[in-house]
């Protein structure tokens, strides 16, 4: 890959259908196993997480946009917390924007299985890198900008290093790792609503809970609901493959 041009084409290329990658029993496991990896461990979380944190992000700014709010900027910060300040004159608006952060890694992993299974593994990292590089005119920080770059980057190298029968792989351990991490961090919600309570103005379910008066639980029990929907979802082609290997 010589040019801009050629890196161009390839990003293009990514989002046709490739051949759906027939996932062995023995690969679903090793699937598994590195996404646990990524997401589990303190140290590989310690990178990982920052992903995560920046698809949090970009549901509550997909979300506000989509809302007709004014979005003005994304800050994310090493220690895995992230910003992301909204204008609106709606208390409707603001709660929707505000209540897609939690879900989204889920949703995006449960998406990213799917893609991955069905032959649209490239176009869901082609397409992570085209909405990676549009969060950057909303950032507002330097760490953001730089966890962004290196994400970018990733996805890039991704593309270009990876053997096309192979991405599909890629994309079903990436998804799997972002389900984790999502329950990882409803986890740690939780964990700030009933022992770290010092905490709580950071929290979603609080700040939702400032806006309609409905109790912090019942946001956490919808955010809940919708990640459990998520790896149900991307449970279905799971348990085809484990299954036939058993």
């Amino acid at each position: 890959m010589d040019t801009p041009g050629d890196l161009w084409n390839t990003l293009l290329g990514a989002f046709s259908r490739a051949e759906p990658p027939a996932v062995t029993f023995t690969e679903l496991i090793l699937a598994l196993l590195i996404a646990a990896a990524l997401s589990v461990p303190r140290r590989s979380w310690k990178y990982f997480g920052l992903l995560a944190t920046a698809t949090h992000e970009m549901g509550h700014a997909v979300a506000a946009l989509t809302s007709g709010q004014r979005l003005s900027g994304i800050r994310l910060r090493l220690d895995h917390s992230g910003t992301t300040t909204t204008y609106s004159r709606s208390r409707l608006a603001s709660a929707w924007s505000c209540f897609w952060g939690y879900p989204v890694p889920a949703i995006v992993g449960a998406t990213y299985v799917w893609c991955g299974f069905n032959g649209w593994g490239p176009a869901a990292i082609a397409g992570s890198a085209f909405a990676l590089a549009a969060s950057l005119l909303f950032l507002r920080n330097l760490a953001g900008v730089l966890i962004t770059l290196g994400a970018i980057a990733g996805t890039l190298l991704l593309i270009i290093l990876v053997p096309e029968a192979f991405l599909g792989h890629v994309a079903v351990i990436l998804g799997l790792a972002l389900l984790v991490a999502a329950v990882r961090d409803l986890i740690k919600l939780a964990h700030v609503h009933l022992r770290r309570r010092e905490r709580l103005a950071s929290s979603d379910a609080y700040l939702l809970w400032r806006a309609t008066a409905v109790p912090s639980g019942v946001w956490i029990l919808l955010f809940a609901a919708l990640v459990a929907g998520s790896w149900l979802w991307a449970w279905q082609p799971i348990s085809t493959v484990l299954l036939a290997g058993a």
